[in-house]
């Protein structure tokens, strides 16, 4: 199993909003990034900057390179695009954040 970090930055304001579209995010995204392999995402915030920490845990195999180009993940990342800084593709821009320390 994989493990990744990363970060990505809410516009100001609209915290209460990204988490409400998270609380009722679509069932066909999670489907997708299940079958993409990853198996545990969480996404922390914090509200002094605005400031989103994700960490995935995808399975040995995965395909979640892919997921950028299936039709459910531009249309999340249009929906919430007025929520976050984005690319010219309204994919968000994530900045990868290197393992400094882990104990099990």
């Amino acid at each position: 199993m994989e493990e990744i970090a990363f970060t990505m930055q809410l516009l100001p304001g609209v915290a209460a909003e990204y988490q409400r579209r998270h609380d009722e995010i679509w069932p066909e995204l999670t489907a997708a990034l299940h079958a993409a392999g990853i198996r545990d995402y969480s996404i922390f915030l914090d509200a002094a900057s605005g400031r989103l920490f994700g960490v995935q845990k995808r399975a040995a195999g995965h395909t979640a390179d892919a997921l950028p180009g299936l039709p459910i993940m531009a249309r999340w990342w249009a929906y919430m695009a007025d929520l976050m800084e984005v690319n010219p593709d309204n994919s968000p821009v994530v900045t990868p954040l290197a393992r400094v320390f882990h104990q099990d």
